[in-house]
């Protein structure tokens, strides 16, 4: 065959490459129309019954040089993307995501605001509330380094029953004590729907942690409150079940969230958790939230703490949180991860080469 008859087979290709995407996207089309209909019907978008003749009809009206299970293989591909085009067709945009909203959300509690730009925060304080002395003890260090959020544990969910479970609603008011003796914001974790009304009344934010962050019940009565939020992402949840996690509380009112990376269930024993550093990122892209990272609980170690805070710092993140404790050998939750004063001191004359927060 001469190179012009070469030449003359492959504009006829490609004429026919252009009529099959005219085709397929002409397809497409009345598949997507037929997927919102289905939508306003409430009924299913696959039917592998429908399918299934599709396929027969297309193998008894095959004519070659394709073999049968080779066209249907082409055309299973097909359906796939028609009805992946019917589902992003029917989906609701997200209120955490950038396409409902581009400009960053900055939460603020009086003047102190979480997630302006070159402005990141600490939260600071013991695993678990014990005693005002304590709590006293870590205030004072917090506020002598000129930050504002002070972070303790009052409802703990241990995974052993017999484990410190946490001085509840005493806790709360040992915070709110300390948080206005030294002018500091006050955070805790709450782990069921009816004590956030008690935490409304003690609380400048309200924590959900991880092991909380699929209690449903527990979003919704968040998403109803008018304080901040902080939710922490879940031992094994993807970025998406966290971002949908978080569409909860937006769902139901609250806009003031902030989204914590606190390292995930992975196979590796290094560290208590893997830090998933590249979740920063990714969620700072995906969504319009606050993003800090608990370099704690990620690694559950005191000698990593300043390497994976100055990562999560130069990757973007919004904040740090980091815990305290005035005697750590002797406390009640979390010993071996949390540091001392004066080690927290360190860490944070370490960390002043990067930025931290000023309001």
């Amino acid at each position: 065959m001469s190179n012009d008859n070469i030449e003359q087979k492959r504009q006829e290709l490609d004429q026919l490459n252009l009529e099959i995407l005219k085709l397929i996207n002409q397809r497409a089309a009345l598949s997507k129309e037929i997927g919102q209909l289905k939508l306003a019907q409430g009924t299913n978008k696959f039917d592998p019954e429908r399918e299934r003749h599709m396929l027969n009809q297309i193998a008894e009206h095959n004519q070659g040089p394709f073999e049968d299970s080779t066209v249907q293989h082409l055309f299973k591909q097909i359906f796939k993307a028609s009805l992946d085009l019917q589902k992003v067709s029917s989906q609701k945009t997200l209120l955490v995501s950038r396409k409902q909203k581009s400009e960053d959300t900055v939460v603020q509690i009086d003047d102190v605001k979480i997630g302006a730009a070159g402005h990141p925060q600490m939260f600071v304080g013991p695993c678990s509330v014990e005693s005002l002395d304590q709590v006293r003890q870590v205030a004072a260090a917090v506020k002598e380094q000129g930050l504002f959020i002070l972070r303790g544990g009052a409802f703990k969910p241990r995974t052993s029953p017999y484990d410190f479970q946490g001085l509840g609603v005493e806790g709360l008011k040992i915070l709110r004590q300390a948080g206005d003796e030294f002018g500091l914001k006050v955070i805790s974790e709450i782990v069921t729907p009816g004590d956030i009304e008690v935490a409304v009344e003690y609380l400048d934010m309200i924590q959900i942690g991880a092991r909380n962050m699929q209690n449903f019940e527990l979003l919704k009565a968040a998403g109803k409150v008018d304080k901040p939020v902080l939710l922490k992402r879940g031992l094994s949840a993807t970025i998406e079940e966290f971002i949908y996690a978080a569409e909860y509380i937006l769902a139901n009112g609250n806009t003031n969230v902030i989204l914590c990376e606190r390292g995930i269930r992975t196979y590796e024993r290094a560290t208590r958790n893997t830090l998933d550093i590249s979740a920063v990122p990714i969620l700072k892209q995906e969504t319009h939230l606050p993003v800090i990272v608990d370099v704690t609980h990620s690694t559950g170690r005191r000698d990593l703490l300043l390497p994976t805070a100055r990562a999560a710092l130069a990757i973007g993140a919004d904040g740090v949180m980091v815990e305290v404790h005035p005697d750590p050998e002797t406390a009640l939750s979390d010993a071996k991860q949390q540091i001392n004063i004066p080690q927290f001191r360190e860490f944070m004359s370490e960390l002043k080469g990067t930025k931290i927060a000023s309001v």
